[in-house]
């Protein structure tokens, strides 16, 4: 048995003090139970729960489940409505889009999906822009942290925007062979990178529309996948009326080679253009030509829910403040194309994520123990639509049932370790806020080290749940386990973590294994169960650290 921290011991003991001091370094206490959270596992990632997608038999399945596992364990409802349930409006649309360009007066049809994918975010039947002015934004980039910014003011509204992939490589002065680790994170991918954040923000400036042109190198992806995703059908949310989409009118991708005969046949140069645009200096570049486009829309309501439970905060100025811990439910499915009985049409989605749900009902049963809760509230948000884009995720934050400016920080649970107890913990997104020292001050009490996540340039911070809390300007902590297993032979981590994600993961195979080790799950769900009492106890907050992206979001909030 660990030791407790004196913090949990003086809440155990109903004896904290009115306004308590962060906890001192110690031992993290242990309230999590191993064979609980497998048992919970087991249940969500059985056949009878067919694969949890929502919008489906196995969204039943789960919502009954978890809202039963929270009245069991005595967690309300967390809902101001006074249910579990958060109404989630999900659509399947199936766009069908024509596109063409003019430029010297000539009009130049484009072949969808080959030279081109595009949508709406629109839940209409039909989106169509008419000769649409086109204007080239560089890298479509607004960071003030950077003093960077694409648009210098130029009024975009009723204009088809064309800009570039990543946010801007800009070597390093000292050493021009690689990137500058202090403009935009180096070679470590920053939120201005991001396809969705380009998409958003022309959306926020009026743009009618917004093409990004793809490039292989810059992306990490062929345009193959580009065809794959977006030329096909997509779940989305169904767009409140006179709401933000997340996307102009119409928004899509354009191959490298049809950029540049635009380019060109609007007697511009796309690479000298490309190269100006990684000038502070920069302005946009109307380009001389137009585009009209029109997008049929096919499309199915999929009415899904997030599930909301919490305790209510002790202290009477704090209680309003919350401490979210997320965790989303969904997974794939069933496939019935696929060959076989069944069992092996469903994505079971064992570790992904039915462990996170596992560990956040734990998370819910130890925090609800203490006999006096913490001074702040505490939150268990489990989102649906996570595997589709973080829709779950996305429509709380837009529609929050606690104001952000009254959130001091998401703890996001995806994927746990299945396999045994490590001496680190990887925490992703490294750097950005002062969460991280409390992570890190929690960590060593259970004589573990912290480290960046691997292959930062990959950009796994922006691709969970975290991110929507952190674009509203919500510390984060997201973590994974770590690779130093303890009491395992060489290339233990390879055998098990690395075998996992290129033969499980996303895959039917997905399920609960008979040599899993539930201990390092127990260990790492200690560690997020302190690092919230932390936070909640604690009269400051986690900040966002100087020169982090979403440091902006958290100031306008604040106002």
């Amino acid at each position: 048995m660990k030791k407790m921290s004196s913090l949990a011991f003086a809440l155990l003991s109903g004896t904290a003090a009115a306004a308590p001091q962060p906890a001192p370094q110690a031992q993290p206490q242990r309230k999590i139970d191993g064979a609980s959270m497998l048992r919970h596992i087991k249940a969500l990632a059985s056949d009878e729960f067919e694969g949890r997608a929502p919008a489906s038999k196995g969204e039943t399945a789960t919502l009954a489940y978890l809202q039963d596992e929270f009245k069991k364990i005595g967690v309300a409802p967390g809902n101001p409505d006074g249910s579990y349930l958060q109404k989630v409006p999900l659509v399947y649309v199936q766009p069908s889009p024509t596109l063409v360009y003019t430029a010297a007066g000539k009009p130049a049809p484009l072949n969808f999906p080959g030279d081109y994918v595009a949508w709406t975010a629109r839940t209409e039947r039909k989106v169509s822009l008419a000769n649409s002015e086109l204007v080239f934004v560089g890298y479509g980039v607004q960071a003030p942290e950077y003093k960077w910014d694409d648009y210098k003011g130029m009024d975009l509204h009723g204009k088809t925007l064309v800009m570039l992939i990543n946010d801007p490589p800009l070597p390093d002065p000292k050493r021009p062979s690689r990137l500058d680790p202090a403009q935009f994170a180096g070679a470590v991918t920053s939120y201005y990178g991001r396809w969705s954040y380009k998409f958003e923000t022309a959306e926020r400036l009026g743009a009618a529309g917004a093409l990004i042109v793809h490039e292989t190198r810059q992306a990490g992806y062929p345009y193959d996948v580009v065809r794959n995703s977006w030329g096909r059908g997509s779940y989305g949310l169904k767009q409140a009326k006179n709401g933000p989409a997340g996307y102009p009118g119409v928004a899509g991708w354009l191959h490298l080679d049809r950029a540049k005969e635009l380019f060109q046949a609007a007697g511009q140069d796309f690479d000298a253009l490309k190269k100006a645009a990684l000038s502070r200096d920069f302005k946009p570049v109307p380009l001389g030509a137009t585009i009209s486009a029109t997008v049929l829309n096919a499309w199915n309501e999929m009415p899904s829910n997030n599930v909301v439970a919490k305790i209510e905060g002790s202290d009477p100025k704090l209680k309003d403040e919350v401490v979210v811990y997320s965790a989303h439910w969904d997974h794939f499915g069933v496939d019935e194309s696929l060959p076989g009985p069944r069992s092996k049409q469903i994505f079971h989605g064992a570790q992904d994520n039915a462990s996170g749900v596992a560990a956040l009902l734990e998370l819910a049963r130890a925090f609800k123990a203490l006999p006096q809760p913490p001074r702040r509230s505490i939150l268990f948000l489990l989102t649906t639509g996570e595997e589709r884009g973080l829709l779950g995720a996305q429509y709380y934050a837009r529609h929050p049932l606690y104001p952000a400016a009254k959130t001091v920080l998401d703890i996001n649970l995806d994927g746990l370790n299945l396999w045994g107890k490590t001496r680190d913990i990887e925490l992703t997104g490294h750097g950005k806020s002062t969460a991280d020292d409390l992570v890190a001050a929690v960590a060593k009490s259970q004589g573990r080290v912290v480290r960046p996540e691997g292959n930062p340039e990959m950009g796994a911070f922006y691709r969970s749940d975290q991110l929507e809390f952190a674009k509203l300007g919500v510390p984060v902590v997201y973590t994974h386990g770590g690779r130093d297993f303890i009491g395992k032979p060489p290339g233990y981590a390879a055998a098990t973590l690395d075998a996992y994600t290129a033969h499980d993961y996303h895959k039917v195979t997905d399920v609960v294994q008979p040599g899993w080790d539930m201990s390092g799950a127990v260990q790492d769900a200690e560690l997020l169960f302190e690092v919230g009492l932390r936070a909640a106890q604690d009269p400051a907050p986690p900040q966002w650290k100087p020169g982090a992206e979403f440091k902006s979001a958290r100031e306008a909030v604040a106002k």
